[in-house]
């Protein structure tokens, strides 16, 4: 591939619509549009100033293959740095690959996956995390992820890696200097100066570090994974929060068999809901193969919802209270034998998935409290309180009561503080394995200075370091890196 020659892609969705856009970009970009286009008023496209928009039409020949606008961006003043023109044309599939078509036999080629932007990173429009931002603004599916995109796009988590890398380089090359004096014992970098300087870039790494947690939760939403056993109310529930029939629901024990995965916004943080089939003892092969996945899905998840039948509870007790009316007391009494029972054994369920899955988010549902009384509701909170390390809800997936606070306490769980104050997140797996490295040789350095080594020692280390910065912007780079990032782009971007 070369970077000098002109190309050209459709930059909207490929498809029939109103309107689509043909973008050229190159040194014959201007050329190639003048011989295609012709302007209402007669002048000729190459001589207009740059930044403006231009009626006409779509010639091949004597034949008109439509009407457009031509909007031109003269170098450098363009998204790639390059001289620019853009066809709005009708959205027709045939006018779109009539146009492309046209522009290709006058010089022009396909462009490549992301190419545009990769033109515009070689020529200094953005630097290479910029880049990699306009791929994930794309991408975008909700406000959390949008607005971390158009930060880093911007330049904010760039220009902080600028800042840490340019004061370690002046450094670094004082460190140098000081090695064609070593004869003469000259110490050019102030060694208190360069401690407090390594100090500082090892707790903004670290902090950046830190923050990929939650800006790779922002990024790609949170799995939440909903299990139980069969009948519980499961696919109510994935149905109640999607506020849509999107699984479906029986009476029949095990009617899910295999995952069924949506996903909503909450709060502009994106969650990804999967009901699971209910877990139990089974001979049924389909069934089993289901449960298995259910707790890969689980494996999977962040956050893992236990959902319970709440009529379990009432019903055991039922059994051994005649005085359905009186009951309320009784059931939740503590010398209740079934109560305690039926407690115990969802108790029992919640540390297996506990013990199984200690890192993992849980939050314990007693579903079905519409059939409850107030009284039975709060005795049963304050019996499943007793378990540590989960938060516990009391809702109706079949009424709706109680599905907003689980969307509420779900939202909690996202640490949305450093996106609303503006501080610098971490999204990109590329960026994070970066900044280990760049860790760990800073770590070097000091260990370095605290054994009061030689500077050609430190020197190597810090090399490591500024190189590891390098990569995130693209100071460093090599073609096997830019095709890999530029690859996941769409054509015509």
């Amino acid at each position: 591939m070369t970077h000098t020659d002109t190309i050209v892609a459709l930059a909207t969705p490929a498809g029939a619509g109103a309107i689509a856009i043909i973008r050229l970009s190159g040194e014959q970009a201007l050329e190639i549009a003048s011989c295609v286009f012709v302007s209402v008023s007669g002048k000729k496209l190459s001589q207009q100033k740059t930044h403006t928009i231009h009626l006409g039409h779509i010639k091949d020949g004597d034949r008109v293959v439509d009407e457009v606008l031509a909007s031109m961006f003269k170098n450098p003043n363009s998204y790639t740095g390059e001289d620019v023109v853009e066809f709005s044309c009708h959205g027709s599939n045939y006018i779109q690959q009539e146009i492309i078509q046209l522009c290709l036999r006058k010089g022009a080629r396909m462009a490549q996956a992301g190419e545009f932007t990769l033109r515009a990173f070689l020529n200094g429009k953005m630097d290479l995390s910029q880049a990699e931002a306009v791929a994930d603004l794309i991408a975008s599916d909700s406000e959390a992820s949008h607005q971390l995109a158009i930060q880093q796009m911007r330049g904010g988590f760039s220009s902080e890696i600028k800042a840490l890398r340019e004061q370690l380089l002046n450094f670094a090359s004082l460190i140098e200097l000081e090695l064609d004096f070593a004869e003469e014992d000259v110490e050019f970098a102030n060694r208190d100066e360069f401690q407090a300087l390594i100090s500082k870039i090892t707790h903004v790494l670290k902090r950046l570090i830190d923050s990929f947690a939650t800006g790779n939760v922002l990024k790609n939403g949170i799995p939440v994974a909903i299990v139980g056993e069969p009948n519980v109310g499961k696919s109510t529930l994935l149905n109640a929060l999607l506020n849509e029939e999107r699984a479906i629901v029986s009476d029949i024990a095990g009617t899910t068999r295999d995952t069924i995965e949506d996903e909503i916004t909450i709060g502009g943080v994106g969650f990804r809901f999967i009901d699971t089939a209910g877990i139990r003892e089974t001979t049924d092969t389909i069934e089993g193969l289901g449960i298995q996945k259910t707790f890969q899905k689980m494996e999977q998840a962040q956050v893992v919802i236990y959902l319970f039948d709440s009529n379990t509870v009432r019903l055991s007790l039922s059994k051994s209270d005649e005085s359905f009316n009186d009951a309320s007391k009784k059931r939740f009494d503590k010398g209740s034998e079934t109560s305690q029972n039926a407690i115990a054994s969802t108790k029992i369920e919640i540390e297996k998935i506990k013990n199984k899955f200690p890192q993992k988010t849980l939050v314990v549902i007693a579903n079905k409290v519409d059939t409850l009384s107030e009284e039975e509701i709060k005795k049963l909170q304050v019996s499943l309180s007793a378990v540590e390390g989960s938060q516990t809800i009391s809702l109706s997936a079949k009424t709706g009561q109680g599905v907003e606070t689980l969307k509420n306490t779900l939202l909690n769980f996202v640490n949305t503080g450093a996106l609303r104050n503006n501080e610098t997140i971490v999204t990109n797996s590329r960026h994070y394995d970066a900044l280990l490295k760049a860790l760990e040789e800073i770590q070097k350095v000091q260990a370095g200075i605290d054994a009061n080594l030689s500077g050609d020692l430190l020197a190597i280390d810090i090399r490591q370091a500024l190189y590891h910065f390098g990569e995130i912007t693209g100071e460093i780079s090599n073609d096997d890196l830019l095709g890999n990032i530029f690859a996941n782009f769409c054509i015509g971007k």
